[in-house]
């Protein structure tokens, strides 16, 4: 992958190269993503030799998720998950910090769409209450 190629081609690269279920559920909790909030921006953070495609994220006024590939699960961490709502219990990974909450996948595993979706609503929500109260 070039550093030239745009995020949103980096991620797609990425699905690709997977080749296997965790590029499907990747694929699926992306378009979650943009299906929870239209105007989400997809980028690439932490490039380094030993991960040269990066790891995808969703920002809207600020972090709201990211989406780690590991050989046995698909991590979705939420920058302030610990500060969201999760009445669906969909938190399952990352419960003992002080702001950050995960979902792991496991291969197999279903995600609730519409229980996601808030969640990533929430974390909108979240980063924009946040950003308007630094701005004031």
């Amino acid at each position: 992958m070039s550093e030239e190629e745009s995020p949103t081609a980096r991620i797609d690269a990425k699905i690709a190269g997977l080749g296997d279920w965790r590029g499907a559920v990747l694929a699926r909790m992306r378009r979650l993503i943009h299906e929870a909030d239209p105007a989400v921006v997809e980028a690439v953070k932490w490039v380094k030799p030993t991960n040269p495609s990066g790891v995808p994220t969703w920002e809207h006024d600020g972090i709201l998720c990211t989406g780690e590939v590991y050989k046995a699960t698909v991590k979705l961490t939420f920058a302030k998950g610990a500060a969201l709502p999760d009445p669906a219990g969909l938190f399952n990974a990352s419960l003992g910090g002080g702001t950050r909450r995960a979902i792991d996948i496991r291969d197999g595993d279903g995600v609730d769409a519409a229980a996601f979706k808030a969640l990533v609503e929430a974390a909108v929500a979240f980063n924009e209450a946040n950003r308007k109260t630094k701005r004031r």
